[in-house]
């Protein structure tokens, strides 16, 4: 339902969405879906003729997708000079410049920063890690943030949690060990996901294994002083830590453990202190309910970029599609 919801919020307003593996025969498919459904306006970014002959060989109908031989395009020379200005302080030299602008991901990733486009998915066929650099590299981190981050989209069988079913978990996919900086980064970040996929007001639990100072160690000191500083940054985010895992979900537990918490019992949004334990919490949750996880999903870029897993079909294709339109809807709404 949710995944249905957000299509339908994707095609209310059409953003246009740069899909740079234009040789392979999945990616090709999700383009003449959203084209077909009109959910995005899609350029595929590869060779003419190979792209047409995997739509031939798939069966895709390509009728409202545009296909873009990067290399050949007017832009290229320009986009080359615009990342050798982004990253000579790196060292990186013209000629380097214009050696990375040849791949796809880079050239796509330049169209969203220039406003040609408004996102891109990636990961079909690449790395995470070569899909995330693209994209920090060639977009940027949003204004007031420091990093990335990911999070999971969550869908269980359980409809008396978060909304409906749905949650987002954070971070399970990219931040391996946040300071207190970046966790209340990833904090607020999800924030921003929660209103811009649920449609709903985010309640974030900043999880430990203490609540309320029921214990005392560093690892807990780290999830109190980033709640603290999310606090300072929006004290109008309904946002509360450090709790345990029940003490966020369970209405009775919630009212025990943390008495008088607008947060506890009813969260929607889960920050998880670190990549072991968000990444174990989301594939348990998925496995033990029979649930859903969507992603990981980016988060903390100045334009939407999402990746992929290698193993993905079409159709999970066209919901990425589908969440970086609904994300570029929300970040022109700010």
């Amino acid at each position: 339902m949710i995944l249905e919801q957000i299509r339908r919020r994707a095609a209310a307003d059409i953003q246009h969405i740069i899909l740079p593996e234009g040789d392979d025969a999945r990616t090709i498919e999700a383009a003449a879906i959203c084209a077909r459904d009109r959910l995005a306006k899609i350029t595929v970014i590869g060779n003419d003729e190979k792209v047409r002959a995997i739509a031939a060989e798939t069966g895709a109908n390509l009728n409202g997708v545009d296909i873009l031989d990067h290399r050949k395009s007017h832009d290229f020379k320009k986009f080359a000079e615009m990342y050798h200005q982004m990253r000579r302080a790196k060292g990186v030299t013209l000629e380097e410049a214009e050696q990375t602008v040849k791949d796809p991901l880079y050239f796509g990733n330049l169209l969203v920063r220039d406003g040609k486009a408004n996102g891109s998915v990636a990961g079909a066929t690449n790395t995470t890690a070569h899909t995330v650099a693209a994209a920090i590299r060639c977009i940027g981190v949003r204004q007031g943030f420091k990093i990335v981050s990911s999070f999971f989209l969550m869908v269980l069988p359980e409809k008396k949690f978060g909304e409906k079913g749905a949650m987002i978990y954070a971070d399970c996919g990219v931040v391996v060990d946040p300071d207190v900086g970046e966790l209340a980064e990833i904090a607020i970040a999800s924030a921003d996901s929660c209103r811009a996929l649920l449609n709903a007001e985010p309640r974030v639990a900043m999880l430990s294994f203490s609540t309320k100072g029921s214990a005392k160690h560093k690892l807990i000191d780290k999830v109190v002083e980033a709640t603290k500083t999310v606090k300072v940054r929006l004290p109008d985010l309904a946002i509360d830590g450090e709790l345990q895992a029940d003490a966020a979900l369970i209405p009775s537990v919630g009212e025990s453990k943390a008495p008088g918490s607008h947060v506890a019992g009813h969260a929607n949004v889960l920050i998880f202190p670190d990549l072991n334990s968000g990444n174990i919490a989301y594939k348990l949750t998925e496995r033990l309910t029979g649930g859903t996880a969507i992603g990981p999903i980016l988060q903390g870029l100045d334009k939407p970029c999402n990746d992929l897993s290698r193993g993905c079909k079409a159709e999970d294709i066209v919901d990425a599609v589908a969440i970086t339109a609904v994300q570029s809807q929300a970040r022109k709404a700010i």
